[in-house]
């Protein structure tokens, strides 16, 4: 962790005390939460890798010939 300063109006910092007080807690621990919330909103959002359609073969008759095409795929 390293500390840094911050500059911040009167009326934010008075909130911030209020949290503290209300959680518990200082001051420091609400604003360092606060800005891994404020940071963690900002990251790029992750893609998912769509998987659907990814075997597709363009054969149609798959599903009635699956014994005779695995059969004839692993030498059986």
């Amino acid at each position: 962790m390293k500390r840094t300063t911050v500059l911040a109006d009167d009326e934010v910092i008075k909130k911030l005390k209020q949290i503290a007080r209300r959680e518990n807690s200082t001051v420091s621990k609400v604003t360092r939460t606060a800005l891994n919330e404020f940071v963690s909103r900002r990251q790029p959002k992750k893609t998912r890798l769509s998987l659907i359609g990814i075997g597709r073969s363009g054969r149609k008759d798959i599903a009635e010939r699956a014994e005779e095409l695995l059969g004839k795929e692993f030498g059986r």
